[in-house]
């Protein structure tokens, strides 16, 4: 019905790769660094990198979880308390890096969100599509059985009533009017009647 349904969820994934892909490196970033800062107290990093939602979080969001990315996010900023920040940060870490991936959870949450919301009317549209073309199948196929029957005597009238016949001669004039456009035959689109 000319309308794109998928374009609003293709743009609300862009967000979402958009914002994915720096957190994701800076959360990285900033594990590597606190198993270097913090090598040779093995107990202090792992508690850290626990408090932090790293422990329990990150496989998912490497294996492409966008709620795991949130809840880890989500970790990070309500974990990252002043005493921790100054215990990190004292070791080295750039301040700058803990404020990037904080200031990551609510957009990422946002954008997540929309994304999630147009799967969904994705799906409604799509289907509210389908629904409108075969309310116009059935009503075509009427039309046909109705004019079929009160042509049964003569075949040639009969005959332009087959809905089969009548999308049959749709696409040889489309394929007349391509052809004199200088398509070629693998242009062609056959239209088949909705399921």
């Amino acid at each position: 019905m000319g309308i794109d349904p998928k374009k609003s969820l293709r743009e609300a994934s862009a967000v979402v790769y958009s914002l994915q892909v720096p957190a994701k490196r800076d959360l990285s970033f900033f594990k590597t660094q606190v198993n270097d800062d913090f090598k040779t107290d093995k107990a202090k990093r792992d508690e850290i990198l626990k408090t932090l939602g790293f422990a329990k979080n990150l496989k998912a969001v490497n294996n492409g979880k966008h709620q795991s990315l949130v809840v880890l996010l989500y970790a990070f900023k309500t974990n990252m308390t002043d005493a921790l920040r100054k215990e990190i940060t004292a070791k080295g870490m750039n301040v700058t890096l803990i404020e990037r991936i904080i200031g990551y959870a609510d957009d990422f949450k946002k954008a997540n969100v929309t994304q999630e919301n147009f799967k969904e009317t994705t799906k409604i549209i799509t289907q509210d599509v389908a629904d409108s073309f075969n309310e116009i199948y059935d009503e075509i196929i009427g039309l046909c059985k109705k004019a079929s029957s009160y042509y049964r005597n003569e075949p040639l009238k009969k005959e332009q009533f087959n809905f089969r016949k009548v999308v049959d001669n749709i696409g040889a004039s489309r394929k007349t009017t391509e052809n004199n456009g200088n398509t070629t035959k693998s242009d062609e689109k056959k239209v088949e009647p909705p399921k």
